[in-house]
């Protein structure tokens, strides 16, 4: 039987790969550190267990309206007062399995067969298969380590074409923890409303920022930006609940419509308990987020520090998230290593360290390395990853 055309253009995930060998190196006995995880090393704080478990016990365990149950609606029109300034109805909201989810029934109800969705590189690695699973077209805009890693007004207003329909925005960024500040965006943005372009701007990262700036939503900056933004957010990272997959889109209402339409055809709701759990951290206080970011926080410093020391990898600081994304394109070469999958691969045979290559993210010469792991497994990491590139040579 032959399978679908959409599946044949699909690119495998090297984040998978890289993690599948790990998880068999460990279960052969060996003491493997995995810095692949895209996800906090906290457990969901108590209030949210103990609400899902309330949930459980008083029947909630039934179908719930596709774009999701009322209360955890109000609850994200609530955070966006807070959290955004930014004033939006219900109506304007669709939670979904996962923010993966609303951005994949996003591409599904907005693109037709060839239009272009502008992608800087690097990207996280589900955006332009995404994209080509609706029948679009990724373009992708190197964004350069010399500029953060960020996108530039001219580079976009460049790669503009009659087909191009949307641009995804990252900030804060999976996977080079960059993030855009106001000025920034509003020159790309006032780009996008020229050319009358749908703004994605994925903000899932939100809470984890640690240079002590603000972070700021491209909808804020004008009612016109906003009527042109569909935000891609959830409860995962802020809250650690990866697992839980409760995400939501906020947007123009015929978007949300069109999306909630999907959804009902597709995943039916997303997971009632989950949803009741989300409505709880959405319920909480600050003191979880604050605590979490002040050990990211710390972790950072840390291995930014011990990285940078390693010759032959130079790296960019990160502002948010949770993950550092060096070049070590000089080490790769030294080591005798033609590219960084090969590089990256040896490592993890010969010292057990497990990162993820920067190809998978559009930028093939660095890996990213997640530090949502203990300090000493970080630290232990450092001193692994340093030995490898001081003495080993590829036969």
């Amino acid at each position: 039987m032959e399978l679908a055309n959409r599946v044949k253009t699909l690119t495998p995930s090297s984040t998978l790969a890289i993690t599948a060998k790990a998880k068999e190196l460990k279960q052969q006995g060996h003491d493997v550190i995995a810095l692949g995880a895209g996800e906090p090393d906290f457990n969901t704080p108590g209030p949210i267990l103990a609400a899902a478990e309330k949930a459980m016990n008083e029947g909630k365990t039934k179908y719930t309206p596709s774009g999701g149950i009322v209360e955890l609606k109000q609850a994200i029109v609530n955070k966006f007062q807070k959290d955004n300034q930014l004033d939006y109805t219900k109506e304007q909201i669709i939670v979904t399995t996962g923010a993966k989810h609303a951005l994949y029934t996003l591409f599904q109800v907005l693109l037709n067969e060839g239009d272009e969705v502008i992608i800087p590189a690097p990207y996280w690695v589900s955006y332009p298969e995404q994209v080509k699973l609706a029948g679009g077209t990724p373009v992708f805009i190197p964004a350069k380590e010399e500029n953060q890693f960020k996108l530039t007004p001219q580079k976009l207003e460049a790669a503009i074409t009659r087909k191009t329909k949307a641009i995804i925005i990252n900030s804060p960024s999976n996977p080079t923890g960059m993030m855009y500040n106001k000025d920034e965006l509003k020159q790309l943005g006032d780009i996008c409303l020229k050319h009358d372009l749908l703004i994605v701007s994925d903000e899932i990262y939100e809470k984890l920022i640690y240079s002590g700036e603000d972070h700021v939503s491209i909808a804020q900056l004008s009612p016109e930006l906003k009527a042109q933004t569909v935000i891609i957010n959830g409860v995962s990272k802020s809250h650690s609940m990866t697992g839980w997959r409760i995400g939501y889109a906020v947007g123009p209402n015929e978007i949300i419509k069109a999306m909630t339409s999907l959804a009902s055809h597709s995943t039916s709701n997303p997971t009632s308990i989950a949803q009741y759990a989300a409505l709880a951290a959405y319920q909480m206080d600050d003191s979880f987020n604050e605590e979490m970011k002040g050990v990211f926080s710390h972790r950072l410093e840390s291995l930014y520090q011990l990285l940078t020391e390693i010759p032959g990898v130079s790296c960019v600081k990160p502002e948010g998230a949770f993950y550092l994304f060096p070049n070590v394109q000089e080490a790769v070469r030294k080591s005798g290593f033609s590219n960084v999958d090969d590089w990256a691969k040896a490592l993890l045979e010969e010292e057990k360290v497990a990162l993820i290559p920067g190809s998978g993210f559009g930028a093939p010469n660095n890996v990213r390395l997640s530090y949502a792991t203990s300090m000493e497994a970080l630290e232990e990491a450092a001193k692994r990853i340093k030995h490898f590139i001081l003495h080993y040579k590829r036969a």
